[in-house]
């Protein structure tokens, strides 16, 4: 069991919903949130409830619903901006309002939940901060429903960079949200934009001279907080073929990556010196994606890659030809198709036989320039199972077969997804 359980009950509060979703009438709403409460107070004293909706709701029926599950037994009540409509001015004084008409409003803590739909979830989740709520909702990289929900790493960050403000602060270790999430979009496929606040490539680089003329001078001219606070690396150090295994040893140690053993660091370091007879200069995204990769390699193979090539030419259809071992005996498949990759996933089809849908196909750079392994995640669905795949090679399409082949395995294995991110 956790070791702080909590109960997160919930029911739509606005009129809308109230009338087309849910078909019931105010009164019905509170009587079964009163009802969801009181039933999870039976199993903890923990108890969160949300009024879905209530960007759209009636204030009224918001202070009295909030009212009612407060006596009920809540402890925590979330106040979610649903469909990403409020401003940041019209959200701090909804908090403002609640917080001094609901009765024993001091007794609960006030959460916010807010979608990204105008672009404003982190925003108006610092609003909401500053008119009381003391719990955030929100997701590394901002990923969710839609348009996304608040941001971590923007929230915590504008939170710690200007305590002026805000006059409180998070219990959370800041120099791990870069890591946390290169690690969730490598799971889900979903690459960060470069441009993206906090976590972004770009989020530290100065292109205008003046800018860089003024951070050489003094960081702080053009920098409101420091790269390492937030997890990039100050100094990052590159690694070649030259290396050794005590040196590889020592950064995957300095980069927190635990393996399994002396056998399982032999592998990796084997594959660190073929990555190096490919690539000039290694760098510690290459090795967090070496690493992956090989925990990748750890799902039961009954398809595993033995050979391929791909052929492309101006004017003609590309080519693949792809040789699988399947259950340890060996075969081949050619096919033709759109690009190299298409063709590639069409001849392993015609050996696999698999009946899955693709339902993503995402690359992401792992580094820059054009000698960088790419990080493929596929994800395929079938009956009801939604599984990804991943693969990372300097070769594109090689990288592309790996992570096919990959969830092709998961499949085979019955390792169940209900939900993509797992």
């Amino acid at each position: 069991p956790a070791k702080h359980g909590r109960i997160h009950t919930f029911i739509a509060t606005s009129p809308i919903h109230m009338q087309h979703k849910l078909r019931m009438t105010p009164d019905e709403v509170v009587a079964r949130a009163v009802q969801a409460v009181k039933w999870a107070r039976e199993y903890t004293d923990d108890v969160e409830f949300s009024a879905e909706d209530a960007v759209r709701s009636e204030i009224d029926f918001l202070v009295r619903i909030f009212d009612e599950v407060i006596k009920a037994g809540a402890t925590t009540l979330n106040v979610p901006d649903t469909v990403g409509y409020s401003i940041p001015v019209l959200w701090g004084e909804r908090f403002k309002e609640l917080i001094a008409r609901v009765p024993n409003s001091g007794k609960v803590i006030w959460s916010t939940h807010c979608h990204n739909d105008l672009g404003m979830a982190s925003a108006n989740s610092l609003a909401a901060v500053m008119n009381g709520a003391r719990q955030v909702e929100c997701t590394i990289n901002g990923l969710g429903e839609r348009a996304g929900n608040a941001s971590l790493e923007e929230v915590v960050m504008a939170v710690k960079t200007r305590r002026d403000i805000f006059s409180c602060d998070t219990t959370i270790d800041t120099t791990q949200i870069v890591p946390t999430s290169k690690l969730v979009s490598s799971i889900t496929g979903y690459p960060v934009q470069p441009n993206k606040a906090i976590v972004g490539a770009n989020a530290f680089a100065h292109e205008s001279g003046i800018h860089q003329d003024g951070v050489l001078k003094h960081r702080e001219t053009y920098e409101i907080m420091r790269a390492e606070d937030v997890g990039w690396g100050a100094n990052k150090m590159v690694m070649g073929k030259h290396s050794g295994r005590a040196a590889f040893r020592a950064r995957l140690q300095e980069l927190g990556i635990v393996l399994d053993g002396e056998e399982a660091l032999n592998a990796a370091f084997a594959r660190f010196k073929d990555l190096a007879d490919k690539k000039h200069e290694i760098f510690d995204e290459d090795l967090q994606a070496l690493v992956s990769d090989e925990g990748v390699t750890q799902i039961s193979e009954h398809f595993r890659l033995v050979a391929m090539g791909a052929h492309s030419e101006t004017g003609k259809l590309p080519v693949a030809r792809v040789v699988l071992s399947v259950g340890g005996k060996e075969q081949q498949a050619d096919a033709q198709g759109g690009g190299p990759v298409d063709a590639t996933f069409k001849a392993i089809e015609q050996i696999a036989h698999s009946g899955t849908e693709l339902l993503l196909y995402s690359v992401n750079n792992i580094t820059s320039g054009t000698d960088a392994q790419g990080e493929v995640t596929v994800r395929l669905a079938k009956g009801g199972r939604v599984v990804n795949g991943q693969g990372a090679d300097t070769d594109i399409v090689t990288a592309s077969a790996k992570a096919y082949l990959n969830a092709l395995n998961k499949i085979q294995a019955g390792l169940q997804r209900s939900h993509p991110q797992l």
